[in-house]
């Protein structure tokens, strides 16, 4: 997909929803100095563009009861069968983020679990009995510093 070329004006908008995805319109309009129909415009090409993905009510997990986090690397079998094993990635509901990566393995998880014995039966009970695997390395996340959004200032007009 092509990068998309943003102006000043999308950069701000951007910078304000992600900021908050809940700010009206009618105030980003105003913080950018353009008109409430040309906010939604923007906004609706930048959509369309697939530059916005949408926007999503962010949960504490441990506020949820999820207290251990983890990271999965996967090594597969055969490189070929990973969109066959991400697809049965996708049906353990404890993996929240999932990547095609270089390095040691081949596929890095996120996951959530209510405590270690819920990660070993997860582990073992899901992702170890996905036929393409051949191993798995896990490492447990034992707090998280920060988290954030992709910072729109680095983009060049």
């Amino acid at each position: 997909m092509p990068k998309v070329s943003l102006d000043a004006i999308d950069r701000k908008i951007l910078k304000y929803l992600i900021k908050n995805a809940r700010m009206p319109f009618l105030e980003i309009a105003r913080e950018c100095g353009i008109s409430g129909a040309a906010i939604h415009q923007r906004i609706r090409k930048l959509d369309d563009q697939g530059v916005i993905l949408g926007s999503r009510l962010i949960v504490d997990p441990k506020m949820m009861g999820f207290d251990v986090c983890a990271y999965i690397s996967i090594t597969l079998k055969d490189p070929q069968l990973l969109n066959p094993t991400v697809e049965c990635l996708k049906d353990i509901l404890e993996i929240v983020e999932c990547h095609f990566v270089t390095g040691q393995g081949n596929i890095l998880v996120k996951l959530y679990c209510v405590d270690n014995e819920h990660l070993m039966q997860t582990l073992f009970e899901g992702i170890l009995r996905i036929p393409g695997i051949a191993t798995t390395e896990t490492t447990i996340s034992l707090a998280e510093s920060f988290q954030r959004q992709v910072n729109v200032d680095f983009i060049e007009e």
